[in-house]
């Protein structure tokens, strides 16, 4: 049996459709009908025509397409953790909550905004409180948005993209139990203590490393990298936005090196595409997802077992898609 033309065939039949992250293995991503980073799949899984999605990637991804179309049925060949969006939970973030009340910080001083690498449960906690959801791709318009309130953002759970972006903005911005509670209580974004891994494999001794190697280099990084790497970056983008940078607006002679995920980095460009790191920067739950799987989660459907099926309750479906729609208003 080949099993890519078995998938190919099966989704056909079973009214499928194949959304793949651009972090999964290439044989996964190959065969994906609908490509992307967060924000796209979100958006062009709402509009799919199957009844059907089988979701490569990791389950928060799976559960806002649940959200935004309740009206399909979304499977997960594995549902992969992400290991930033499981540092926060409702509990945590109502415990960050009592730590910003008890400092003199009131809930109605207070507009949350959450990353798009969280569960459901919390974007609906976010949703309660009047908040939005946002990606890296818009996460500068959000946050900008958001300031309008007049309130205090509450930025979970990624630490680096808040911080990234109040530096853009020219903004303060601390860190609840790293930074000092008075820091804390003068800042305009308060973040969360979270981080991706993968992204903090990059350095600022990495990016010396290639400047010193290669002067005419430059250094293109995703903004969930650590402050002090975006700060000496020569671009920062989301995944959408590096791509386009990398394969459109530089000349295929330009060396770049890149801080992100390595199986996107691979897929780039053959030459003078670099990684920035000694490490393989591989995203461990994005890699889970093989071809096999796809192909149990086909024959799961074919037989009516219906295998790792998306199921989001109501109330959090309620809360969690005011957030993720507001975003898509913003």
């Amino acid at each position: 049996m080949n099993i890519k033309e078995e998938i190919i065939r099966l989704k056909k039949e079973l009214d499928v459709t194949i959304v793949a992250h651009f972090y999964q293995k290439d044989e996964v991503f190959e065969i994906g009908d609908i490509v992307g980073d967060s924000l796209e799949l979100a958006k062009k899984s709402m509009k799919v025509n199957t009844k059907n999605i089988i979701f490569c990637g990791v389950s928060f991804m799976g559960e806002s397409v649940k959200v935004l179309a309740p009206q399909k049925r979304v499977f997960m060949p594995r549902v992969a953790c992400c290991a930033m969006a499981e540092m926060i939970d409702v509990g945590y973030f109502n415990e960050n909550l009592k730590i910003l009340n008890d400092a003199g910080i009131a809930n109605d001083d207070i507009l949350p905004i959450t990353y798009i690498n969280s569960s459901a449960a919390v974007k609906a906690a976010v949703g309660k409180m009047g908040g939005y959801v946002c990606t890296s791709s818009n996460a500068f318009k959000i946050i900008e948005k958001g300031l309008q309130s007049g309130k205090k953002i509450f930025f979970v759970p990624d630490r680096c993209l808040g911080q990234n972006f109040a530096n853009q903005i020219g903004l303060k911005s601390a860190v609840i139990g790293i930074d000092k509670i008075e820091d804390v209580k003068e800042s305009d974004i308060i973040c969360y203590n979270g981080f991706c891994s993968v992204h903090q494999l990059f350095t600022p001794e990495d990016v010396d490393f290639y400047k010193e190697k290669y002067p005419d280099i430059i250094v293109a990084v995703h903004p969930e990298c650590d402050v002090k790497v975006v700060q000496k970056a020569d671009f920062v983008g989301s995944t959408s936005q590096l791509i386009k940078y990398i394969t459109q607006d530089l000349s295929i002679e330009q060396k770049v090196v890149v801080g992100t995920e390595f199986n996107m980095v691979s897929r780039l460009r053959e030459k003078n595409t670099y990684v920035l790191s000694s490490t393989k920067p591989e995203c461990p739950t994005m890699n889970e997802t093989t071809l096999e799987d796809v192909y149990k989660t086909l024959k799961s459907i074919e037989n009516k077992t219906f295998e790792n099926e998306i199921i989001v309750s109501d109330d959090v479906t309620k809360y969690a898609k005011i957030a993720l729609e507001k975003m898509f208003e913003v």
